[in-house]
């Protein structure tokens, strides 16, 4: 497999959330992960292998309730470079397999640790979603219009955004600062703390009295006319971004906003009416005839596409942005590298799908694997 993380070997404990995404960035740069997953109950539904965000692993089904499961498991922990898990505080610690067990056994090894709250704090222990997290940390009041509460930005800015990229570069982080020191190290990446961190320029703004706490009234959160999104006369929707006074211009080009009502674009007590009177424009022509009349022209404007439509824009097509793999549409990896770029692996594997494979390839005996199943510590 290609990529820059080729030759690195990560052990993933399957979960839901920021540590299978932080896995699927891993996977796609060439890291090999090796999805440690529960053994399935009889009739189980086979769903997650379908779910692109599990593409390029290999995946062991274990009893981690069983001491020899656990065994077998921190043999292959011994001979990786890094770890990653989702689970609460405390949990992976009770299971046998904490920091301290497996860096004895592998000294380089990088822990990475995707929760909430994190793995400390009053609150570490508690139940939480992303919503909640994104609430605790700021980020969530500003998104939403002035007439509105705060509105949750589905799970992409917690769960993916804060935490799982945070987890993925946290790990290559220490990766790196491993491959020097001979030393591994504990990441511990809280969604909370990742969304606080995306928060730094707006608690800039704060500080120095440029952002206002009344969501709807600033510059990037739908208080200007030249940065939202308006409804067209299909029920669609387009986005403008005119910041620049060039781009504003343009803008003003395209739509004939010549009055001198629009000339002071950073007047604040303009806005609403300017405004309210751009979102009568938008109505009187469709979502298509919008992208027509802005075609070719540098304004900050874009349509605004469905999940549906998204793979077949011209842009995302001749970027080669998604694919299509076993019938299920999906992302191509991202960043792209210029040498050593990265690619979709295998495709999602059932659980268990590769247990002997996984444990023959680490050293397991014949005999060895055969007790273990027999006993019901793998499948």
């Amino acid at each position: 497999m290609p990529g820059p993380l080729r030759g690195t070997r990560l052990v993933e404990f399957a979960g839901l959330g920021p540590g299978p995404f932080a896995g699927l960035l891993l996977a796609d740069l060439g890291a090999e992960i090796i999805r440690i997953d529960r053994i399935p109950l009889p009739g189980a539904s086979g769903d997650t292998a379908l779910n692109p965000v599990q593409r390029g692993r290999s995946s062991v089904a274990v009893d981690l309730k069983n001491p020899k499961a656990v065994e077998a498991v921190l043999r292959l922990i011994a001979s990786s470079d890094a770890l990653i898990e989702g689970f609460r505080p405390g949990v992976m610690e009770r299971l046998g397999i904490g920091p301290e067990v497996c860096l004895a056994r592998q000294p380089a090894l990088v822990y990475g640790r995707a929760t909430g709250w994190g793995q400390s704090g009053p609150q570490a222990h508690l139940a939480g979603h992303d919503i909640n997290y994104l609430a605790l940390s700021g980020a969530l009041d500003p998104i939403g219009r002035r007439d509105s509460g705060p509105v949750p930005p589905v799970n992409l800015l917690g769960d993916y955004g804060a935490g799982g990229l945070y987890l993925a570069l946290g790990v290559v982080a220490a990766l790196l600062e491993a491959r020097g020191s001979g030393q591994g190290q504990v990441v511990d990446a809280a969604i909370v703390d990742g969304a606080a961190h995306m928060t730094t320029t707006l608690q800039w703004k704060r500080s120095i009295g440029t952002w206002n706490t009344e969501r709807g009234t600033n510059t990037l959160d739908t208080g200007a006319h030249f940065y939202d999104v308006y409804e067209t006369a299909d029920g669609r929707h387009v986005s403008i971004g005119a910041l620049e006074p060039q781009f504003y211009a343009r803008l003003r080009d395209v739509m004939e906003l010549t009055g001198p009502e629009w000339d002071d674009p950073r007047d604040e007590t303009r806005w609403p009416e300017l405004s309210a009177r751009m979102a009568e424009l938008f109505r009187t022509g469709t979502r298509d005839e919008w992208c027509a009349r802005f075609a070719g022209h540098d304004a900050c404007f874009a349509p605004v596409l469905t999940l549906d439509e998204a793979p077949a824009h011209e842009h995302n097509v001749a970027r080669n942005t998604f694919g299509e793999r076993d019938g299920v549409v999906q992302p191509n990896p991202a960043p792209r590298l210029s040498r050593t770029p990265g690619e979709i692996g295998c495709p999602p594997p059932a659980a268990g799908a590769d247990t002997e494979a996984v444990l023959s390839a680490a050293g397991f005996g014949a005999e060895e694997i055969a007790a273990l199943r027999k006993e019901g510590a793998v499948q």
